[in-house]
């Protein structure tokens, strides 16, 4: 007789004993460490071609949507160092991806917009970044459980976010939510 039970065989009857015979059970750090590495290579894989991987998409994604604008903004938004920034605009540009066009109301600054191709590649990059969610939020069974699950994570976010208002996760979140071509709310630029 096998010594896992119905309680430990794991989520929708998958057969894996809970991890670490349940001593990470509770441990929150492990289960997001776990869903993120999930996540990341998820989106990794995805992108794998974009230059810039999940980065690239996160500027792509901003840049199509029109805001925030400038160079500056959209790394402070994304959260990304300036120089790590310039090397991947440079990228999306080489790519034919993004442009970099004068700001009317400020000579020295840039502002990035997405090209035709840029918004064209984008489509399909939407499609499988959703993929690869719904691969990693499959366990969750239900598509409710994993709507319940994307608002649950996406409130916290906005508390954490609201806990360290310096991050810019927030605005970049809305960003990527509102899509190509629709306002963004909330997002000063």
């Amino acid at each position: 007789m096998s010594a896992t039970t119905q309680d430990d065989a794991g989520p929708r009857g998958s057969g894996r004993a809970d991890a670490c015979g349940g001593a990470l059970s509770s441990d929150l750090g492990w289960a997001l460490g776990v869903v993120f590495r999930s996540y990341a290579k998820a989106a990794s894989a995805a992108f794998a071609e974009l230059p810039g991987g999940p980065r690239g998409y996160q500027v792509l994604a901003a840049a199509a949507s029109g805001a925030p604008g400038s160079q500056l903004e959209l790394a402070r938004h994304l959260g990304i160092d300036r120089t790590v920034m310039t090397y991947l605009l440079d990228d999306l540009e080489s790519a034919g991806l993004i442009e970099r066009r004068p700001d009317p109301a400020d000579r020295r600054a840039r502002r990035i917009v997405a090209t035709a191709q840029g918004r064209e590649s984008l489509d399909g990059l939407d499609r499988r970044l959703r993929d690869a969610e719904r691969h990693v939020l499959n366990g969750l069974g239900t598509e409710a459980d994993r709507s319940a699950f994307r608002d649950l994570l996406r409130q916290l976010a906005t508390h954490v976010s609201g806990v360290d208002p310096g991050s810019g996760t927030c605005d970049a979140a809305a960003v990527s939510q509102a899509g190509p071509g629709q306002p963004v709310q909330g997002i000063a630029g």
